[in-house]
């Protein structure tokens, strides 16, 4: 499928814009000041909706061709502020530090934490260890599961210490928040956040395995659209 039909601007000029504003704490503002150095102009709202549009695509592709992860996970949310209130960004990440999975929600309840769970179980099947906080909505909806038998009550441990890699791990994400008050709905910063995810979830692979070429967003990028 091409995704870049019918756009006015090339497919690599779209690619250094997302991919650089996805990898690095940048405004739009910036990426356009990047482009403009290089002989190309673009308004910002442009680059806006550029980011909007192919942070949901690119999420799609790297689930579609995910590969297998250590069978010990850990799931937390951190706080996303949007249009002034605060919404929670569930992620799972395994014992190796790899991205599982993530999703923004407006509430963290309950519902919010058994149905990123119940995805997260039913896309990836049965892990042999499940560590989360001791937060009372996420205990209720890991019992519930483990009734379904979407998981075993063995594997579900409450560690604040086993709980400390993904603690870590949202650090990336932080860097982010200055910028979040601009997030104006749930849709915009779950279409921002994708794009941050994914292209952080490439970066940790491409780390693991020792690349000597080193990282680089915009080829990664490509292959991810190629794959």
């Amino acid at each position: 499928m091409n995704h870049f039909k019918g756009r006015h601007f090339q497919k690599d000029i779209i690619l250094v814009a997302v991919g650089y504003y996805f990898r690095f704490s940048l405004s739009y503002r910036d990426i356009v000041e990047l482009l403009r150095d290089r002989g190309i102009t673009v308004h910002h709202t442009t680059v806006m909706r550029w980011v909007h549009h192919y942070g949901p695509i690119f999420k799609a592709l790297w689930h579609r061709h995910q590969t297998a992860h250590a069978k010990s996970w850990r799931i937390d949310e951190t706080y996303i502020r949007v249009k002034g209130r605060w919404a929670y960004l569930y992620r799972a990440i395994d014992s190796n530090g790899l991205t599982i999975d993530f999703e923004l929600r407006k509430h963290r309840d309950y519902t919010a934490s058994y149905h990123f769970l119940k995805r997260l179980l039913t896309t990836n099947g049965r892990p042999d260890r499940l560590v989360t906080d001791q937060y009372r909505a996420t205990l209720k909806a890991v019992k519930h599961l483990i009734k379904q038998d979407y998981l075993s009550k063995s594997a579900h441990q409450c560690s604040k210490y086993r709980n400390n890699l993904i603690e870590q791990d949202h650090r990336f994400i932080k860097r982010h928040r200055a910028r979040s008050a601009s997030f104006q709905s749930i849709r915009t910063a779950s279409a921002t956040l994708s794009g941050v995810e994914i292209v952080h979830a490439i970066r940790k692979r491409t780390r693991r395995e020792l690349s000597l070429i080193g990282f680089s967003v915009v080829d990664e990028l490509e292959a991810l659209l190629a794959a």
